[in-house]
């Protein structure tokens, strides 16, 4: 089995040493996104609500690049750096699925990339 990068310049670039999302057999591997503005490089850090917007528009750019959407994304992690935010941070995120969630985890860790709030990694199916 081979693996393929995947990468779009719609997404932010790494901030280390790894790749957007890899595709793997009949899995894409999705890196944790955090909300940063591909275009400028700028994290978002107006409001939680604004922040993972940005985290989800990062994620539909990487699965467009690889030909999916969200409706093939069967795994998420969303960490937060406060539980306190998980209501509107939930909010956004159901906003992108038709209904079909994927499985997932939510977990409140000690701090994040750059000191965001937000960051969500995906496992999706290739066709």
């Amino acid at each position: 089995m081979s693996a393929k990068i995947i990468y779009t310049k719609q997404a932010p670039e790494p901030i280390g040493p790894y790749s957007q999302a890899v595709a793997a057999g009949n899995m894409l591997f999705i890196s944790g996104q955090i909300p940063i503005n591909p275009q400028t490089g700028e994290l978002v850090t107006s409001s939680i609500k604004e922040e993972t917007l940005q985290v989800m528009k990062n994620l539909s750019a990487i699965l467009k690049e690889a030909g999916l959407d969200f409706s093939h994304v069967v795994k998420t992690s969303i960490f937060l750096s406060d539980m306190q935010l998980f209501g509107v941070v939930n909010e956004v995120y159901a906003a992108f699925f038709s209904g079909n969630y994927p499985a997932r985890e939510t977990v409140a860790v000690k701090t994040l990339p750059r000191s965001v709030n937000v960051e969500i990694s995906m496992i999706a199916l290739l066709p």
